[in-house]
């Protein structure tokens, strides 16, 4: 049986940040899966059912102080990587995340404000600990989420947090994937060959896999979603398992963990 065979009814997505925005796969029970590009998470939901269950590559529940190793299911599930567990970064506090929120129209202003999110993040943290450039990039993102869920308390039980190389190393047996999805900064075909082969073990058909990613998103996005659609059904069906459990919480209640 399909690893993606989900509880009847139940509209399973996968979801990953992308350039123009976020790139959905999405299986509704007895179709075959579809993939979009969405122009942000509320357009993306507004198009779901209620009974939608997304798992989502970004993180959910932020901190209001950041301590060593991040907010905690960064540090659980790092083990389990071996070489990709630098791909899990700790995510500084909800202060340094809304440090700055206007839009960047130079890129002197975007280093700017990554320097003046930084300096709120070593204030706001023990050890006292910057933001890297790569976590600074989705800074926007998160608050999309965040404010989502802090607005809409009814999307907590509906819109999971996952971790890509986590998923995949849970799909794969509780083995990492040998090889990186990219190597300074490029595709790493036989990366992506690895990953496309585990996916397609776990009932996705190679020509939806061999497909050209929607316009605005990368191959490594669309076969991230793609890994978290199977997220999506393994929470559907009670199998997944949550880093840390029970979840902790942030202060607005909303669940903190990385599911998979």
């Amino acid at each position: 049986m399909p690893e993606y065979v989900a509880p009847r009814d139940v509209v399973l997505v996968g979801v990953d940040g992308c350039k123009t925005g976020w790139i959905a796969v999405r299986r509704d029970s007895g179709a075959a899966p579809s993939t979009a590009v969405f122009p942000s998470f509320a357009a993306l939901l507004d198009q779901l059912p209620v009974n939608a269950i997304v798992a989502v590559d970004m993180p959910i529940g932020l901190p209001d102080f950041s301590q060593r190793g991040g907010r905690g299911p960064e540090a659980l599930v790092r083990p389990f990587l071996g070489a990709r567990q630098s791909s899990v970064f700790a995510i500084p506090s909800r202060a340094a995340l809304y440090a700055e929120i206007e839009a960047f129209t130079t890129v002197e202003a975007w280093y700017a404000a990554h320097r003046r999110a930084s300096d709120v993040a070593k204030t706001t943290s023990d050890p006292p600990r910057g933001v890297s450039i790569q976590a600074f990039g989705i800074f926007a993102k998160i608050r999309e989420i965040d404010s989502l869920l802090i607005a809409r308390p009814e999307l907590r039980s509906r819109v999971f947090e996952s971790h890509p190389e986590v998923a995949f190393c849970r799909l794969n047996g509780d083995r990492a994937m040998r090889l990186p999805k990219k190597i300074k900064g490029n595709i790493n075909p036989a990366g992506m060959a690895e990953r496309k082969a585990l996916l397609a073990r776990h009932g996705y058909g190679q020509h939806f896999l061999d497909q050209r990613p929607p316009r605005g998103a990368a191959t490594d996005d669309f076969l991230d979603a793609a890994a978290m659609m199977l997220i999506a059904g393994r929470i559907a069906r009670g199998e997944a398992m949550p880093f840390p459990d029970p979840p902790l919480a942030d202060r607005f209640g909303i669940p903190v963990a990385i599911w998979a």
